[in-house]
């Protein structure tokens, strides 16, 4: 009989300690907030991250695409002075000697012809594209003006004669235009006053 209350007593020392082993220990609520926080932050650094890492990459495809479509830049402009040459040296030949000439002058004519044609090519296969603005409206960022001249068949600020014509790498200006440029025809001279006296003219 006097072993009962002991055993009792074991039972409820040991629920009692199981109790306080199981449970949890209350976290202060400073320190989840000060947690939210810090992973909050963690977040947003990350995100920043991921985005800078993102216009990386796409500033580096941006460079390596125009480093493909720019880098003949240099070569291009040097090669457009052979273009400027052929093509004078073609204008130089008349109708007259183009019809006058024997078959071997008319071969060598052809070839060169041919010659420009090829090169035109390989520059357009490069990304050089050649555009001549006659009538166009005049745009300093493609066009250099020479002289301006009265026009009557072009409207002032347009181009009325194209000196060189110009060359396009991409969507860059590799040589601006040389283009002579119309300005308004000037006025004629207004009749002489009414209030002058007849024969006051006249001397």
């Amino acid at each position: 009989m006097t072993d009962k209350p002991a055993e009792n007593d074991t039972v409820a020392r040991s629920e009692g300690d199981a109790a306080a082993v199981g449970a949890p220990e209350m976290v202060p609520a400073e320190q989840v907030t000060a947690a939210l926080e810090a992973a909050a932050e963690f977040k947003d650094k990350h995100l920043r991250l991921l985005a800078e890492m993102e216009n990386l990459r796409r500033r580096t495809e941006r460079e390596i695409a125009d480093a493909r479509t720019y880098g003949v830049s240099g070569f291009a402009r040097d090669v457009l002075a052979v273009a400027d040459n052929m093509h004078r040296a073609l204008e130089a030949i008349g109708p007259e000697l183009r019809d006058s000439a024997d078959a071997k002058l008319k071969a060598m004519i052809e070839g060169v012809e041919l010659t420009e044609r090829e090169l035109m090519k390989v520059l357009e296969k490069n990304g050089v594209k050649k555009f001549s603005p006659d009538g166009e409206r005049f745009d300093p960022n493609v066009h250099q003006a020479m002289f301006e001249v009265p026009e009557a068949d072009v409207p002032p600020g347009h181009v009325a004669q194209v000196i060189q014509a110009g060359y396009m790498l991409g969507e860059r200006m590799l040589r601006p235009a040389l283009v002579g440029v119309a300005k308004a025809a000037p006025r004629p001279k207004q009749a002489a006053s009414g209030n002058e006296a007849p024969g006051s003219a006249e001397q």
